[in-house]
């Protein structure tokens, strides 16, 4: 077990403290605020049609998809039928939707057009997060006691599984190189997969940390981000020796974490109600350079770089609807 003063200790040398222009920067300002009057309970993943300008939120405590149309900036339909949706995400090459069910065991794909369901992938247990592979045209999806399946997006054809040590939460794929990379938090590590050997061909701790749930990767700057709950912190790794080289605090209950590469900036969006802003000064230091409040339990978003956007997701609560805040990137 880890004791107090060996986790001062580690982090010490990478500690970054914000910089003293912590109030006068404006990195996210907020310019829409979207209702969500039938969503209660847990929202999770967002995804996006950049064409038709949709958004596709996950209202997991619902079991219902929200669509939300970004011209109008209103609610456009709440999809049913799903179980716990979490992971979303929309391919236009394709022209279609894929939604996975955490309690309904399964993947649908959606067509983009109608939002019919045209397929469902089932005996995904507890599906959750889904990523796509451009160059091998893969869809990946993490579900289980340990597994991601490969598919094909077309078919939704099974093109085999990749078995880990725990449940995979987020994950992030290079798109120049063969490797994705796993957070794994039951077995408190990173697991580093050869998509073209489909197994895992390194392990990666996380060191001092523990609940190792989201993930950004910044591939040119060969840096990837893990975001930890227990204490809540973003290790950054060399992704080519597989070492921490910095370690900066954040907010509480971390959920999603998006690297902005036109900013040099991390966005870490968190339950206990704020999204952290790091700025990148360098590949191995990283410096609090602001602090937006939300709401209690907006702990997941996307940012979308093409539209200079970051969309958090809001529970209800007593006085407010749920909703969505959409933040411009300056």
């Amino acid at each position: 077990m880890w004791s107090r003063r060996s986790l001062i200790l580690i982090a010490l040398p990478c500690l970054v403290l914000p910089s003293s222009t912590l109030a006068a920067g404006a990195p996210l300002e907020l310019v829409r605020t979207i209702a969500l009057p039938t969503v209660k309970g847990r929202i999770d993943h967002i995804g996006i049609d950049l064409k038709r300008r949709r958004l596709f939120i996950a209202a997991l405590g619902n079991d219902m998809l929200e669509v939300v149309d970004l011209n109008s900036g209103r609610r456009e339909r709440s999809l049913t039928g799903f179980g716990e949706p979490q992971g979303v995400l929309y391919l236009p090459e394709y022209d279609r939707v894929y939604v996975a069910n955490g309690s309904g065991d399964r993947l649908d794909i959606l067509d983009g057009t109608s939002l019919d369901r045209v397929e469902s992938v089932s005996g995904l247990g507890d599906a959750d997060n889904v990523r796509y592979d451009a160059e091998a045209r893969r869809l990946y999806v993490g579900y289980g006691t340990g597994a991601l399946r490969a598919l094909d997006p077309a078919t939704g054809d099974s093109a085999g599984d990749i078995r880990l040590a725990g449940h995979p939460e987020a994950f992030e794929l290079e798109a120049r190189g063969t490797r994705m990379f796993v957070n794994v938090p039951a077995a408190r590590q990173v697991a580093v997969i050869d998509q073209a050997k489909r197994a895992v061909v390194a392990i990666w701790k996380v060191p001092g940390a523990r609940s190792n749930f989201p993930m950004a990767l910044d591939e040119p700057g060969r840096r990837l981000f893990v975001g930890t709950r227990r204490p809540p912190a973003v290790l950054v790794y060399d992704i080519d020796s597989g070492k921490v080289v910095a370690r900066q605090a954040i907010c509480g209950d971390v959920d999603d974490l998006f690297f902005d590469a036109a900013h040099k900036r991390l966005y870490a969006i968190c339950g206990e109600g704020r999204i952290d802003v790091l700025r990148q000064d360098g590949p191995d230091r990283y410096v609090l350079e602001t602090s937006v409040r939300t709401a209690p339990g907006a702990r997941t978003g996307l940012l979308v770089p093409e539209e200079a956007r970051l969309y958090v997701a809001a529970p209800a609560n007593a006085a407010l609807p749920a909703r969505v805040l959409a933040y411009r990137v300056r």
